[in-house]
């Protein structure tokens, strides 16, 4: 049986959820901020995120959270937890342990703010992680982590789908990989590795005009959960001849 003294120290925890929300806009890769109303850090941005109700799941939360600081209540695309925090100091008003959730998405609408953001957005993530005081409390790491999770399951499992559209060229999805990893990826050889690899790509046996005014063929992602072989990500600033 608990101590008081026990129960005192318990009591001064609290849980939260943070989400690390990534989209390509523009072929650029953004992730959703929100510029916090209240203390701590008022009118600093910060990813979307808050505390935790006694009766809630974690992901429950997470989307709720979602929905009252942004607008957007049903996110299309993946979502699955990215990490713990915990770190004492990390947030001034209590000990707070926090999950993050990673989400990746085509995409999204402009967001609208609510409750306690005074103002949202999709930014660039080049520019969040530029300084470490970009967002408030440990969210640069938060989102530093959510990005090379994305980057990494890109390279072993069909999530990079999740960005695209429920129909896409091979050329939308060449897009993708190359604005997630910045680097540039033979076409030629990216079309034959992608449609190659079992599981990966189904053909919807549509076509679609492209720019060069040539039909397109449409696909949509396959059955595949693990690509095999994987699609090895380039050193950033190269051209890879075998993707």
């Amino acid at each position: 049986m608990a101590t008081e003294s026990t129960q005192d120290y318990y009591s001064l925890f609290a849980v939260t959820v943070d989400l690390s929300i990534l989209t390509v806009r523009q072929d650029v890769l953004c992730a959703l901020v929100v510029e916090r109303g209240i203390e701590p850090y008022r009118g600093q941005w910060a990813l979307p995120g808050g505390f935790v109700r006694p009766d809630e799941d974690l992901a429950v939360a997470a989307r709720r959270e979602l929905n009252e600081e942004t607008g957007l209540a049903n996110l299309p695309g993946h979502l699955e937890q990215l990490a713990t925090y915990g770190a004492p100091g990390r947030d001034p008003r209590t000990r707070v342990i926090t999950v993050a959730y990673l989400a990746m998405a085509p995409d999204l609408p402009v967001p609208v703010a609510g409750t306690d953001a005074t103002a949202s957005r999709w930014a660039p993530v080049d520019e969040l992680l530029a300084s470490d005081d970009s967002l408030a409390f440990d969210h640069g790491r938060i989102l530093a982590d959510g990005v090379e999770r994305a980057r990494a399951k890109i390279e072993y499992t069909p999530l990079a789908t999740a960005f695209c559209p429920p129909e896409f060229t091979v050329a939308d999805l060449r897009q993708i990989y190359e604005t997630v990893w910045g680097v540039r990826l033979d076409p030629r050889n990216f079309h034959r590795k992608v449609t190659g690899t079992p599981g990966f790509l189904l053909p919807t046996g549509r076509t679609t005009k492209r720019d060069s005014g040539r039909p397109a063929e449409l696909f949509r992602c396959g059955p595949a959960g693990v690509l095999h072989p994987a699609m090895l990500r380039p050193t950033p600033g190269s051209t890879r001849n075998d993707n």
